[in-house]
């Protein structure tokens, strides 16, 4: 019971600081990727948009306002009727910043107004019942190292040092995250939530993501790295992974944690550069999207170290 009332006291404080700003940013049309191009698109927090090998899937999306009453702090940066044709859409695990029914229902409803099949629904083991009824063409339960094929997508579930729930009490629910893999194409590893652990570098040696998209943000207090990583610590966890490019996640949306919002983007361009790898981490802000298999590599810019927001449309090959 204290454990419960301490939560709702957290989530009340977050709640009434996620409405003492106003909401900004402006969503924009995601560009048009060929048949055999590639691109990710950060629509913001861990949502994301991910076009390969003419397909297009969806990672937790989440294009709510509200999580019932925590307001986001910046708009989506894609519309969902600005959409191209989604095949497939990924959930890493239930919480509600990840896995937002009405966002789902609005994304099946455009396909279907387009008169296109609905999109597949793949979810961690336990995950199911959440979107069963939501008129997904088909659901299909992972557990971690499973796979599952998506009109020659390979999907297969990993590891995460994290938790699985709705609320408080229903813990027996999957989470994890998923590597994305095409013949032709860049590897791409979305972690879900996750504390620093072991599993980055398991991962990277049986996968060997090339593009990894990592969380960065509500990891203070300390005691909530039980569950997130830090900026250095999801730095590391690029490190281990041994990927080509990182791209961060999971800050400057939702008020989840109480370091400034500002902060962990700042953290991790600091932490890049004393590794020396800050060239390989491209930070998109909202709508922004990382294209693959260009001729020129971009970086993050000086102006993206200063301001804590990425700078456009970056091209890496």
């Amino acid at each position: 019971m204290a454990f419960r009332l301490e939560k709702l006291k957290q989530l009340w404080r977050l709640v009434r600081e996620s409405h003492a700003q106003p909401l900004v940013g402006e969503p924009r049309k995601p560009g048009v990727v060929g048949a055999e191009e590639q691109a990710v698109t950060f629509i913001g927090h861990s949502s994301f948009l991910v076009q390969m090998k003419g397909l297009g899937v969806l990672i937790d999306p989440v294009f709510a306002t509200r999580l019932i009453v925590l307001r986001r702090q910046r708009r989506p940066g894609v519309r969902v009727k600005d959409l191209p044709t989604i095949d497939a859409v990924l959930l890493t695990h239930a919480h509600m910043d990840h896995l937002n029914r009405p966002s789902l229902k609005a994304i099946v409803r455009e396909m279907r107004r387009r008169g296109r099949r609905a999109p597949v629904a793949i979810v961690p083991n336990g995950v199911g019942d959440l979107v069963a009824d939501l008129g997904f063409s088909e659901v299909m339960a992972l557990r971690w190292w499973e796979s599952a094929e998506v009109k020659g997508l390979n999907v297969t579930a990993t590891p995460a040092k994290h938790w699985g729930a709705r609320m408080f009490s229903d813990t027996h629910r999957g989470f994890g995250g998923y590597v994305l893999e095409a013949e032709s194409a860049e590897s791409v590893y979305h972690s879900g939530d996750t504390a620093y652990f072991g599993g980055f570098a398991e991962i990277g040696k049986r996968l060997k993501p090339k593009i990894a998209l990592l969380p960065i943000g509500a990891y203070f207090p300390d005691s909530y790295r039980s569950v997130h990583t830090s900026p250095e610590e999801a730095l590391q966890g690029f490190l281990d992974l041994g990927s080509e490019t990182m791209v961060p996640m999971h800050y400057n949306t939702f008020r989840l944690g109480r370091e400034p919002m500002e902060e962990p983007l700042a953290r991790l361009l600091t932490a890049a550069e004393k590794a020396g790898v800050l060239g390989r981490v491209e930070a998109l802000g909202e709508g922004q999207r990382l294209l693959v298999g260009g001729e020129v590599r971009t970086g993050v810019t000086r102006e993206a170290v200063r301001t804590g927001v990425g700078a456009g449309v970056y091209s890496v090959g």
